[in-house]
């Protein structure tokens, strides 16, 4: 057999491509594909990323505007509170009689008091009621005595009254209990 090979049988014989398993524009269009949508994935990304941080931010700001501003409701109901008060100062200039005068005085000054203690209520500020049973938790026991009338470690008198707000302690009541 001769190995070479003539012009003749070059031409003669088909030639038959081989199929490759990717041809180069369909890799780079795949490429261009999946580069394109990664591309988008991190403009979306950074997108939401970005309208976070805006969200966080705001929260932020609402947030402490909201403390700032959160005894504004309780601050409008004391100011009748406050006229009421103002009022009674000012009829203690009036030229009435010393014991009328003392007295109107007196009666405005405990109208004010129920004015007081109804906002305080409505915001849940409660006075600790004398009624009930010793308890350290709500009583500041600052005196004990001896008697007859009361069974041992029953509040016998109340110095200074407690407060509550809502379920927490504000201020014990200050009591005298006895032995």
């Amino acid at each position: 057999m001769s190995t070479e090979i003539n012009e003749e049988q070059i031409e003669s014989e088909e030639v038959v491509p081989t199929e490759e398993p990717c041809s180069e524009p369909e890799v780079k269009s795949e490429l261009e594909i999946v580069g394109e949508e990664l591309a988008a994935l991190k403009d979306k990304y950074a997108r939401v990323h970005a309208d976070f941080d805006n969200i966080k931010k705001r929260l932020e700001r609402e947030k402490y505007s909201a403390l700032e501003y959160a005894n504004e409701k309780f601050a409008k109901d004391l100011i009748p509170v406050v006229d009421s008060l103002s009022m009674a100062i000012g009829a203690s200039a009036s030229e009435a009689e010393a014991t009328v005068l003392l007295e109107k005085l007196k009666e405005g000054v405990e109208l004010t008091m129920k004015q007081l203690l109804s906002v305080l209520e409505k915001h849940g500020v409660t006075p600790v009621d004398e009624a009930e049973p010793f308890d350290p938790n709500i009583h500041n026991a600052v005196q004990k005595v001896d008697s007859e009338e009361h069974e041992s470690g029953a509040i016998v008198t109340t110095f200074q009254k407690g407060f509550r707000y809502k379920e927490r302690t504000l201020r014990d009541a200050m009591v005298v209990i006895a032995n």
